[in-house]
């Protein structure tokens, strides 16, 4: 699921594995688009702050998904 832009509440639909999954194919999109920068063949400066800001979201839900976890055993 890389869409363009993924909205948080897409994110918040989905359960923990879409997630990581989402995290993962984020990452290596940026990879990518890390290595196409260096190369010189870059297309969409705009797109590396897109996926950046995207991975914070993910990162960000799977952070406050973990903290709920954590209330609701205490």
């Amino acid at each position: 699921m890389a869409d363009k832009n993924l909205k948080v509440d897409e994110l918040r639909q989905l359960s923990d594995d879409q997630l990581s999954d989402t995290l993962l194919t984020l990452k290596k999109e940026q990879f990518n688009l890390r290595f196409q920068d260096a190369t010189g063949q870059l297309q969409s400066t705009a797109r590396v702050r897109e996926v950046r800001r995207a991975v914070a979201r993910v990162k960000t839900l799977q952070n406050q998904r973990k903290a709920d976890a954590k209330k609701t055993e205490a």
